[in-house]
């Protein structure tokens, strides 16, 4: 391999000269890449996209300390349409990657679309009527039904028809699942046991217990089954199936307590056979893509499939229109293929040529949070031990920032502690072991990530 001893960059061309030991010039095109999002999800994109030597920069927009310390943060908001449109022109940027869902719904895959200086401009995710797949929970399901996908039977109401509304419930067995229609930041799901209980939170949704959110409620047959999480990368016409993933939910061992943004996942899962994939495919997958060619939808990107394992059967909860968190931090541990080429022929259309492998090992992510999270929480509590985590294990940033020299926490989820090893018990092994070393006032976390699938039968 021939040792590289300097390099220029040509902010002109776009182009890097690397001069070798021999002093022979090599000219490479740059390929500089724009990850949005500030989470651990993003953190774990863009570490993924780092590792590729197609690419020269990786930017984070606004990104955290860990991202600090992997690429380039930028500090603007990404709901600003046109401050991520100047910092792509300003770093010469050749591909963008949407990490969160909100721009999407947005439709900034749409404002790219319609300016001349980005139209040009790769970028990783749908347009905004694709993203209604996630922005739209009665859309999602209207959609379902029109392609004979599996989901549970519902019923959506408004303000208009509250009434029959109520007496859907009465249809329904316990326990009752009410959908906010809109984004609510993960809050908007809400699973009763008592008839009464439901008919209440239903009028209260609807009168803005969720804002403009759940003006709109979807209400939902409850499916008996196991949860599990599914991704695919699709360029509307090709796709490929990424690693799988279950994640745990509430905020106490043996999920107890309040739901949260996720305090852990392990990949790849047991229940998820061959004979499941296949029937995620035929069923789910290759009907979703055919659907939205049906609809002239542009979706080149993830779609993140919420399925129920009903007996063996799979069945969709919900589409999100992103990859998840904190799934995504264990499941790019698990690719072993060049990230960046995937998402570079995903947004040509090309994902048929890109190679694609992934790791048979297993991996447990740990999500260290913050005390009194999900509710009220401090922040701002500075973050120490992160040098004493072994390399084997990879450390994503969830709700962080500097302080100066210090890393202090800025968020309810805090840090991502993801192992691999040749199984469950011994990626959770390494994952609590590390998951020690880090420390910050009030750390919380749960013990039992993995737990309920290490003995798994069918």
């Amino acid at each position: 391999m021939e040792r590289i001893v300097m390099y220029t960059v040509d902010n002109q061309k776009d182009t890097i000269s690397f001069k070798d030991v021999q002093g022979q010039h090599i000219t490479a095109v740059e390929r500089n890449v724009l990850v949005l999002g500030s989470g651990g999800r993003e953190h774990a994109l863009a570490w993924k996209i780092a590792q590729s030597d197609r690419v020269s920069r990786v930017y984070i927009a606004p990104g955290n300390a860990g991202t600090a310390a992997i690429g380039t943060n930028i500090a603007i908001n990404i709901a600003d349409f046109q401050a991520v449109k100047d910092a792509v022109l300003q770093n010469r940027i050749d591909l963008v990657v949407v990490g969160p869902e909100q721009p999407l719904v947005d439709g900034i895959v749409d404002f790219f679309k319609n300016d001349n200086e980005l139209k040009n401009i790769k970028i990783i995710g749908p347009d905004k009527k694709g993203a209604q797949l996630e922005g739209s929970k009665a859309f999602a399901k209207q959609f379902m039904e029109k392609y004979g996908i599996p989901t549970a039977k519902c019923f959506t109401v408004t303000a208009e028809n509250l009434n029959d509304g109520l007496n859907y419930l009465e249809t329904l067995e316990a326990p009752y699942v009410l959908k906010a229609d809109g984004l609510a930041a993960g809050k908007g799901v809400l699973i009763l046991n008592e008839l009464d209980d439901a008919k209440s939170e239903l009028k209260e949704m609807l009168s803005g217990k969720f804002g403009s959110a759940s003006a709109k409620v979807v209400i939902e047959q409850f499916l008996k089954g196991i949860e599990v999480s599914m991704f695919v990368l699709t360029d509307g016409t090709n796709h490929i199936i990424l690693p799988e993933a279950k994640d745990y939910k509430r905020i106490g061992d043996g999920d107890t307590g309040l739901n949260t943004g996720g305090m852990g996942a392990v990949s790849p899962v047991p229940f998820v056979t061959s004979d499941f994939v296949g029937k995620v495919e035929n069923r789910i997958i290759k009907p979703t893509i055919e659907g939205l060619k049906n609809e002239k939808i542009d979706y080149k990107g993830f779609i993140f499939l919420g399925l129920m394992n009903c007996g063996g059967d799979p069945y969709v909860i919900e589409y999100n229109v992103r990859m998840g968190d904190p799934e995504t931090e264990g499941v790019m541990t698990r690719i072993d293929s060049d990230f960046a080429e995937l998402l570079d022929k995903c947004a040509q259309g090309k994902l048929n040529e890109a190679h694609y492998q992934v790791s048979p090992e297993t991996s447990v992510t740990v999500m260290l949070v913050s005390g009194g999270y999900p509710e009220a929480y401090k922040k701002g509590m500075k973050i120490t031990g992160l040098e004493n985590v072994c390399p084997c294990c990879v450390v994503a940033h969830a709700g962080t920032k500097l302080d100066g020299n210090d890393i202090v926490t800025s968020g309810g989820r805090v840090i991502a502690v993801t192992a691999h090893g040749k199984n469950i018990e011994e990626a959770r092994e390494k994952a609590y072991h590390n998951a020690k070393m880090i420390a910050f006032e009030g750390k919380n976390y749960r013990h039992d990530i993995g737990l309920d699938l290490m003995n798994y039968h069918a």
